[in-house]
Formats: C-alpha cells, sequence, structure tokens
C-alpha cells in the first residue's frame, strides 16, 4: 500500500485547510486510517482516526471540535478537514494506514503504512 498525502499549505489562524490521503496497491476499504503530526522538536502525535467503514472516528482533545475525518472508499482516500486553525497546528502531517490496529488507534506503532507527509503551517 503507497500512500500520497496532500493539501497542506499557509493559512492564517482561524483559516481551513482540507488534507487528502489517496492509498493506491490495494483497497484500504477494511484498514483503519489514521492521521497523526509532527512538529519540529517534538515527537509524532495523534490526530485522528476512522475504521473503514466510516461509521465510528476518534480524535485528539486538541483537535475535536475543529477537525474532521472522512473517507470514500470508492476513491480510496481519506480526508482531513481542518478548520479554525491555531498556529500550535503547524506540523508536517501524514496519513497512515492499519490492518488491524487495537481502536481508538491513537498509537503510531499499530499503522502499517505511511505517507509521505504534507507541511501545515498556520500563521498568526
Amino acid at each position: 500500500v503507497q500512500l500520497q498525502a496532500s493539501g497542506g499549505g499557509l493559512v492564517q489562524a482561524g483559516g481551513s485547510l482540507s488534507l487528502s490521503c489517496a492509498a493506491s496497491g490495494r483497497t484500504v476499504s477494511r484498514y483503519v486510517m489514521g492521521w497523526f503530526r509532527q512538529a519540529p522538536g517534538k515527537e509524532r502525535e495523534f490526530v485522528g482516526a476512522i475504521v473503514g467503514s466510516g461509521t465510528i472516528k476518534s480524535y485528539a482533545d486538541s483537535v475535536k471540535g475543529r477537525f474532521t475525518i472522512s473517507r470514500d472508499n470508492a476513491k480510496n482516500t481519506a480526508y482531513l478537514q481542518m478548520n479554525s486553525l491555531k498556529p500550535d497546528d503547524t506540523a508536517v502531517y501524514y496519513c497512515a494506514a492499519g490492518t488491524a490496529p487495537r481502536w481508538p488507534a491513537r498509537t503510531a506503532g499499530q499503522y502499517d503504512y505511511w505517507g509521505q507527509g504534507t507541511q501545515v503551517t498556520v500563521s498568526s
């Protein structure tokens, strides 16, 4: 499975961005898809995850109510809609796919495949 994250960029605080994670090589409709981020000098942290059917999602407390995860299995793609962005959201965002992570799948080690990351910068 290859994952390609895109959609990052520079946005002002309070703005929005939408990230996409396109999978290839295999259908990921039964995989848990996760989003993580890593800011300079910090460890990679969990942002959110979504089960294969899209009916169950989990979010980090820091993004709950502002970020929304979704997926389109017909397109083999997951999404991360980010609203009300803050400077603290600045990081490289990674998508990941896991075959059987233990829910709520917040640990990076539970994921089998990773995308290359896309930079999100929020200016104050």
